[in-house]
């Protein structure tokens, strides 16, 4: 076996736990069932999408005042990157004098567990939603919930319970002050280590014999220095693509880069004309950031995954991953979004347009990575619509993302900018088809230039999806669809 030379801290239910020995690719989920016998977190689907495994997962914020938890997937997450963190699991609910947490109570009164598989997650996630909307909406309690696979009860119990016990005046705050310190104790260091040369130095959570290794760097300069020595390294943030790698096909990176503990890539800037969003930002924290401005961008976001995707899955994950079908991308493209590219002490921006170079190839230099995107911020009359299509309208992957940028000048569509995913190898923007758009009115607008543009455009190819014949009649119907309200309308010159 082999062996490891470095511990996995986390706080747990008032105490620090130290993991030695384990794989760098044991999962959380694991872990917990395997080694601690906390058996109330379930495996349903070792993928992120049934919500039997949720548990919770808390960091000091930014004044050490509080904890800020987010739900995790378990089954997804790796061990290691609980190192300085706190974890709550089901069984962390219950305490000497309250058995039971007010949720669960609730659940009961309401018969809202019939077989009792899912329940756990369904209650970990009602009580994170607790936690940062304590007086939620239906709507709210049903995205909290979106991630939770119920075969029983029909959901409508459920909703009840979670309504119920944030109606009561019980508090159903997870804050803890014994877990502040605790945290405070095993809190990872903001400063580099360095040898007596002055160089930097990044020490492993987990080592193996065979120098297979886990880091998890604090500083944007240990990220970039680790990089340049082992441009073979697999980056981590969200664990949402990797954790399915480990747990479908046993994929075991020799070395893992974990970049959840540095600080400059959590960071977003809002500036006059865009944000810049750190490489280490959650979809969650963008959906939120762009909702006002950029409503379809949000609610492209929101049906991308659950809200423990969203809470642990990154933008610039999505975009690193390259997929053919990945959602964001065809939005950022229209917005012009710029990535901005770190390799050792230099940095470049590269437009998303052009980052891609094929099938999950892109422009990246060894030992490069992504720091942080540039969203523009929409111009004086300048407007953006996008919309997703899939065979399940909540938590599916695309058959079809579309998103168009454009201003209107006299009734006119200018400065046109449109992209999709999945009509070609990665997603893309769609320039003939602009070019039909450029200049016109909506009602000029032909289905048959559409058509036309997209078979001159874009090589035919059937997909799992989606056939070719489908998707590209999805590709001139969401430009008819995007253009339609504006048959009526003029924007001042």
């Amino acid at each position: 076996m082999s062996e490891v030379t470095n511990t996995v801290r986390f706080a747990l239910d008032g105490q620090i736990v130290e993991v030695k020995g384990e794989r760098r690719t044991t999962t959380v989920l694991n872990y917990l069932r395997e080694e601690l016998r906390r058996t109330g977190t379930k495996e349903g689907c070792a993928e992120g999408d049934c919500g039997a495994c949720v548990v919770l997962v808390g960091e000091l914020n930014e004044n050490d005042s509080a904890i800020d938890y987010v739900p995790v997937n378990s089954c997804l997450q790796l061990l290691p990157t609980l190192d300085g963190k706190v974890l709550k699991t089901v069984e962390s609910l219950s305490s000497g004098s309250h058995p039971q947490h007010p949720i669960q109570e609730a659940m009961v009164s309401c018969h809202a567990s019939q077989c009792g598989f899912c329940t756990p997650g369904i209650v970990m996630s009602l009580v994170h939603m607790a936690q940062v909307t304590p007086k939620p909406s239906r709507q709210d309690i049903t995205d909290a919930l979106s991630g939770n696979l119920c075969r029983c009860t029909g959901y409508k119990p459920i909703v009840e319970a979670a309504q119920k016990a944030c109606d009561s005046s019980v508090s159903l705050s997870l804050q803890d002050p014994k877990d502040i310190e605790l945290l405070k104790q095993i809190k990872r260091s903001d400063q580099p280590t360095l040898s007596l040369e002055g160089e930097i130095i990044v020490q492993p959570v987990v080592r193996t014999r065979k120098g297979n290794e886990f880091v998890s760097p604090s500083t944007l300069a240990e990220l970039s220095h680790y990089m340049l020595q082992h441009p073979e390294a697999t980056l981590l943030a969200g664990s949402s693509e990797i954790g399915l790698q480990v747990n479908k096909d046993f994929v075991r990176p020799d070395h893992l880069v974990y970049i959840g503990h540095v600080k400059e890539l959590q960071a977003v800037k809002t500036l006059t004309t865009h944000w810049q969003v750190g490489a280490g930002v959650g979809l969650q924290e963008v959906m939120n950031l762009c909702a006002k401005e950029l409503p379809d961008f949000a609610e492209v976001l929101r049906r991308f995954g659950s809200p423990p995707i969203r809470y642990t899955a990154t933008l610039a994950g999505n975009i690193a991953n390259g997929s053919p079908i990945g959602d964001s991308m065809p939005c950022l493209m229209a917005l012009g979004a710029q990535v901005g590219l770190r390799r050792g002490d230099k940095s470049r921006l590269v437009a998303l347009e052009n980052f891609y170079t094929g099938l999950k190839k892109n422009v990246l230099q060894a030992g490069e990575f992504i720091e942080f995107i540039q969203i523009p911020r929409l111009k004086a009359h300048e407007r953006f619509v996008a919309h997703k299509v899939s065979k399940r309208f909540e938590q599916d992957i695309s058959a079809t993302c579309g998103a168009m940028c454009y201003t209107l000048k006299d009734g006119k569509l200018t400065q046109v900018r449109l992209a999709y995913n999945g009509l070609t190898p990665y997603p893309a923007r769609a320039p003939k088809m602009e070019k039909v758009l450029e200049g016109q009115r909506a009602s000029d607008v032909l289905a048959s230039d559409l058509d036309r543009a997209i078979a001159e455009s874009f090589t035919a190819r059937d997909g799992l999806r989606a056939t070719w014949a489908y998707r590209a009649l999805l590709a001139r119907n969401l430009v008819l669809k995007f253009i339609h309200p504006l048959d009526m309308e003029v924007s001042p010159s």
